[in-house]
């Protein structure tokens, strides 16, 4: 470790002691939004592929979108650039600066637009030296940095980490909460210093996460394939017991984008993401040409039941329960709360690539649900009740598509009733 390195991380670690804790009153439910990385990724010839570029058109198209195809009404209200926006340089007072051929208007007057649309503006950082993409990163500019993006009516600052020390990460990540919080404007965090280090089997101090992030990234990037959300999955549950406890309102864990109407994941795939990330209580990004994407797909981000579940007041990250014939089941507390009893969401996730539905069978009891006067059981996405009255034993028989989903809310009833519950 070279000395300047080694006077770094001396700096940051007497600076941490002294730094406050987020104070946003941010995130209480998770984010949602848009953001451009997973579908338009670096695209920065604007010559060759002019609908795609990473320009300020396209995040101006996507608001529009946003506003006139339901998403806005539904709950999706970030407009977020990712990596590849600045200039290779920074300006003469060393401030970050956009490309000037593909935001000539500048981004201040980007975000302008994007508020006009009652939306708000995210945009991308980096704690290293240069972004994931090459471009200027934000070590020793971490105060002016903030200053700028303020100034700028940046509403959420995603900060990745890519070139930097992950030793440094948890003092300079607070560092960065602390100068938000004295720009004075409200900025939901998006923090990534988990990604680096959980895949290395470092585990990061949640505990202080809670404290300065709005939202963190667990694990590696997200994939538009079906395999890499599994193995997200798989993160999700093994490590639930470790990380599921510092979900809650103003802090999220984070298990990345939705891939839902891009290229890898099938329909019923799709639909298993979009219940997953509502049981984990994730953020619901999209990352998907919301001027191209098909009306299955659109209906299905829209779905309101499915937001409401990610969405619920309880704010607790929903578990992993078990695996019966290759089917993972997931549930979730939600609300409403009757008679003490909670509501719960079930999530069905089918592993089984046999080419036909699979007829799975469980109990309430199997999940760990709790209420003897029972349960009415509603499916979700086919909106209908499947059963009035489930007693905690009864058998409940479902089919499940392959590498599909269900998703089913189970309400509780009172204890005592006399009336059918429809």
């Amino acid at each position: 470790m070279g000395v300047c390195k080694s006077v770094l991380i001396v700096v940051l670690v007497l600076t941490i002691k002294s730094t406050q804790s987020l104070d946003n009153g941010l995130a209480l439910t998770p984010p949602m939004g848009w953001l451009h990385w997973q579908r338009f990724r670096c695209i920065i010839d604007c010559d060759a592929y002019p609908n795609d570029c990473i320009r300020e058109d396209l995040f101006k198209d996507m608001a529009d979108h946003i506003v006139s195809d339901g998403f806005k009404d539904a709950g999706y209200e970030y407009v977020i650039i990712d990596d590849c926006w600045a200039s290779k340089e920074r300006d003469s007072k060393g401030r970050l600066q956009p490309d000037p051929k593909r935001f000539p208007s500048g981004i201040k007057s980007l975000a302008d637009y994007i508020h006009g649309k009652g939306l708000k503006f995210g945009i991308y950082g980096d704690y290293g030296t240069l972004t994931c993409a090459g471009y200027p990163g934000s070590l020793e500019y971490l105060q002016l940095d903030a200053q700028t993006f303020a100034d700028w009516g940046v509403d959420y600052l995603k900060l990745d980490g890519c070139n930097s020390d992950i030793f440094t990460m948890e003092a300079g990540y607070s560092l960065m909460s602390r100068y938000l919080n004295e720009t004075g404007r409200p900025i939901v965090y998006s923090c990534s210093w988990p990604a680096y280090m959980e895949p290395k089997g470092i585990h990061p101090n949640y505990d202080k996460m809670a404290e300065v992030c709005n939202l963190w990234r667990n694990w590696d990037d997200i994939d538009d394939c079906w395999d890499n959300v599994t193995s997200i999955l798989r993160f999700f549950s093994d490590n639930q017991d470790r990380i599921a406890k510092y979900a809650g309102r103003g802090h999220w864990n984070d298990p990345d984008m939705l891939l839902i109407g891009n290229y890898g994941l099938s329909y019923e795939q799709s639909k298993a993401q979009m219940a997953i990330w509502a049981i984990l209580a994730a953020p619901l990004m999209m990352s998907v040409d919301l001027r191209t994407i098909e009306t299955p797909y659109r209906e299905l981000l829209l779905n309101k039941d499915v937001i409401d579940i990610n969405q619920d007041s309880l704010g607790v990250q929903g578990r992993f329960i078990l695996t019966k014939d290759r089917i993972d089941f997931w549930t979730r507390p939600i609300s409403p709360v009757i008679d003490g009893q909670k509501t719960y969401a079930i999530g069905l996730l089918s592993h089984r690539v046999d080419g036909y539905p699979y007829r799975v069978n469980f109990t309430l009891t199997d999940l760990g649900l709790k209420n003897t006067a029972g349960y009415v059981l509603k499916d979700v996405y086919d909106s209908e009740i499947i059963q009035e009255v489930v007693k905690l034993n009864d058998t409940i028989f479902v089919r499940i598509k392959p590498t599909g989903t269900v998703l089913l809310i189970a309400t509780p009833l009172p204890e005592i009733h006399v009336k059918k519950i429809k």
